[in-house]
């Protein structure tokens, strides 16, 4: 099933790239695809959050909304996503930030999924997998434009 995994070195620190990433609601701004994006709930506990998300991505006249359990822990720079319900047969999705030293970061981004329909994977199945591609470019480029 569509897996992808990538490492990044940016040049800004961990702590600004978790921010960026931890700030679920802002993602309709910038990300491929994602046209909205809403939490449900919102617990903290042990200094970690737990949300609730549901996001809404399009392509064409497609549009598919999909709801998670994002685990936001900032001790250990680590963002988790659960899949709870919407088009997917799973998806697991998780985020490192790694200090490379000099106010630089190694962005570690792994995703894997695959839809319960297979024609809407045929459909869907090669955007996403070009935007989930393009998601920790994304995220660089909105850093670059913030911390700049």
């Amino acid at each position: 099933m569509p897996k992808f995994e990538t490492r990044r070195l940016v040049n800004h620190s961990p702590q600004r790239m978790y921010d960026l990433v931890a700030d679920v609601e802002r993602y309709p701004e910038f990300l491929p695809l994602c046209e909205e994006l809403s939490i449900q709930s919102r617990k903290e506990r042990d200094g970690k959050t737990l949300l609730v998300a549901h996001m809404t991505v399009g392509y064409k006249a497609i549009r598919e909304t999909f709801t998670t359990q994002v685990l936001l822990n900032p001790a250990e720079q680590a963002i988790d996503v659960k899949y709870i319900e919407g088009p997917f047969r799973y998806l697991d999705n998780r985020w490192r930030f790694e200090d490379a030293g000099e106010g630089k970061c190694a962005v570690v981004f792994f995703i894997d999924y695959e839809f319960k329909s297979m024609i809407l994977g045929a459909v869907m199945g090669s955007m996403f997998d070009r935007a989930f591609r393009m998601f920790a470019e994304a995220f660089e480029a909105r850093a670059d434009k913030l911390y700049a």
